[in-house]
């Protein structure tokens, strides 16, 4: 059987049923479950810490009203860096790299923003479509750029997520097959290669982090604009 690149990206199925939904929960079976006691162990004071930085991070841009969303944005946070940096593990699956995923997290976050922008300050959402001292010419063209704009941010979140993601497990595996395959035929090439290799993977750790922090961070910066 031929096997391509993108093949790794195809969801793992069992007696033919796709178990991506279950690559998704696995994730938070990980987190330890908070106790009853006054002293927790470490990895739980890991834990709240770590929760607690992001939690500062993502509401810095925000007012009193968009503390609202902290529980949301943080979980989201969390779901993402987790699914992320597991995906780069051998023989896993990452459900970040599917589009369809990706969408279906962006789009209805970005709605929730935009339709609490509408409800709470109607004239504010809608003036942001025409800046003022705008010229009357160019009212019209200016409107349908900044709504197309305004349309086009979750596709964007979407596409930025899926795309860095899949680059980088393509280039992972693209150097991976060439080092295994200079092994035998130049051996101090495929070490230098090996080499690369394991930069390379440092910097998609990074990537993988940066990437979910980049997708929760815009969002609250939407919710800013509209709250």
């Amino acid at each position: 059987m031929n096997l391509s690149f993108f093949d790794q990206f195809a969801s793992p199925c069992l007696l033919g049923i796709p178990l991506i939904l279950l690559s998704m929960l696995f994730p938070a079976l990980l987190l330890p479950s908070p106790g009853s006691r006054w002293i927790t162990n470490r990895l739980s004071t890991l834990q709240s810490w770590c929760i607690d930085l992001i939690t500062k991070q993502l509401m810095t841009p925000l007012n009193k009203n968009g503390h609202k969303w902290a529980l949301i944005l943080t979980s989201l946070m969390i779901l993402l860096l987790s699914i992320n940096l597991l995906g780069l593990l051998p023989y896993t699956f990452t459900p970040t790299t599917q589009l369809s995923m990706n969408m279906a997290l962006a789009f209805p976050l970005w709605l929730a923003t935009l339709l609490t922008g509408l409800r709470n300050q109607p004239s504010a959402s809608l003036g942001h479509l025409l800046p003022e001292g705008t010229p009357t010419p160019l009212i019209p063209a200016l409107i349908l750029i900044e709504t197309t704009s305004l349309l086009i941010r979750p596709l964007a979140l979407g596409v930025r997520l899926t795309a860095n993601l899949t680059a980088g497990h393509l280039l992972i595996q693209l150097i991976s097959t060439a080092s295994t395959a200079l092994l035998t035929i130049m051996p101090t090439v495929s070490i230098l290669t090996t080499i690369i290799l394991l930069l390379l993977t440092i910097l998609e750790v990074a990537v993988a982090m940066i990437q979910a922090y980049v997708f929760v961070l815009l969002l609250s910066l939407y919710l800013q604009e509209n709250i």
